[in-house]
């Protein structure tokens, strides 16, 4: 069921996933190596917004647990983006037939995430996910009471 507080959840976490995901691409040795990084995180960042963010609002009783929920959810946009990725890297990998068996490709998976998730830990990167996840639950909540 549609409400106020998943639309807004949706926007506001779509905007913080892009915003991520634009320094992670600024920090590659080659910016045009992005491809469409900003444009997958923004729909992770959306959909989390309204499946992850959007229904907690509803169920918490103080701000402050629906800022805990904004920042569970930034959580886990960016094991969603940083999953996606990897695994679109482990199948271009296999199609070329770098694999002997299936386990080493789903092994591929979680290698090439530790890879891709080591230039994620510097300091605006996850400046903006935790604190667009504090501002990001506080917005929530208040639309969430505001528009039921």
């Amino acid at each position: 069921m549609p409400t106020a507080a998943k639309l807004v959840a949706a926007i506001i976490f779509g905007f913080v996933a892009f915003l991520a995901a634009h320094l992670y691409a600024l920090s590659l040795p080659d910016p045009r190596q992005s491809g469409v990084l900003r444009e997958v995180s923004a729909v992770v960042g959306v959909l989390c917004g309204w499946f992850v963010m959007g229904p907690f609002v509803m169920r918490s009783r103080r701000p402050v647990d629906a800022m805990g929920a904004g920042v569970r959810t930034s959580l886990t946009i960016l094991i969603g983006v940083v999953l996606i990725f990897a695994t679109v890297e482990m199948l271009d990998r296999a199609m070329k037939g770098r694999f002997k068996t299936p386990l080493d490709a789903i092994l591929a998976i979680f290698e090439h995430s530790l890879r891709l998730a080591t230039p994620i830990a510097q300091p605006e990167i996850l400046g903006v996910l935790l604190l667009g996840g504090l501002a990001g639950g506080a917005v929530t909540y208040w639309a969430g009471r505001r528009w039921p």
